[in-house]
């Protein structure tokens, strides 16, 4: 015959012992730790929170969805990764990508100028907003966004996109046919 269980009077004395502080006390629940935290020895090394790791998370899964041809998945994804931190101007920059290859401009151009109103020193930033604004004939400010890329352009800058740039601002410059001449002060009697 097997062991018998506990009966239910030993079961009892040992409750009345642990309330005296006779005997085996339970360990007190440890609070669990929120997600916006980090254990002390992640912190020591540099970890990041769980919060940041969803933010990367949703941001690698924009990457992967962009990357894989499902744009409007992408696009989910970026606004997600902005919830967690709406100030992220590398999201901003590539939710206006996504939203310029689904040929949504408008959105397209808010995310830029987000971006910019974050970071005004983004050449990437400028060079995309101005050549979406040149499709929206908005020649003035396309031409200010793309002297502010040619005035300091990254250091990783693409030379064609350099030089891409100044041909378009170039362009941006010449009068448009539908542009009245430009008439010279009238001399007077």
């Amino acid at each position: 015959m097997g062991a018998a269980a506990p009966d239910a009077t030993a079961n009892r004395e040992v409750r009345r012992h642990m309330g005296r502080g006779v005997g085996v006390q339970p360990m007190p629940a440890s609070p669990q730790p929120s997600p916006d935290r980090m254990s002390w020895l992640s912190r020591l090394f540099g970890g990041k929170s769980e919060k940041d790791a969803r933010r990367l998370d949703y941001l690698k899964e924009a990457l992967a969805l962009e990357k894989s041809g499902d744009l409007d998945a992408a696009v989910t994804s970026y606004r997600l990764a902005l919830r967690e931190k709406p100030d992220d101007h590398k999201t901003l920059m590539n939710m206006a990508i996504a939203y310029s290859r689904l040929s949504r401009l408008d959105e397209a151009i808010r995310c830029y100028r987000r971006a910019l109103d974050v970071d005004p020193s983004l050449a990437a930033a400028h060079y995309g907003l101005a050549f979406l604004l040149i499709k929206r004939q908005e020649r003035e400010e396309a031409a200010r966004h793309l002297e502010a890329f040619l005035a300091a352009p990254s250091p990783g800058a693409d030379p064609a996109n350099i030089e891409h740039a100044r041909r378009a601002l170039d362009e941006l410059r010449e009068p448009v046919a539908d542009d009245p001449p430009a008439q010279a002060p009238d001399p007077g009697p």
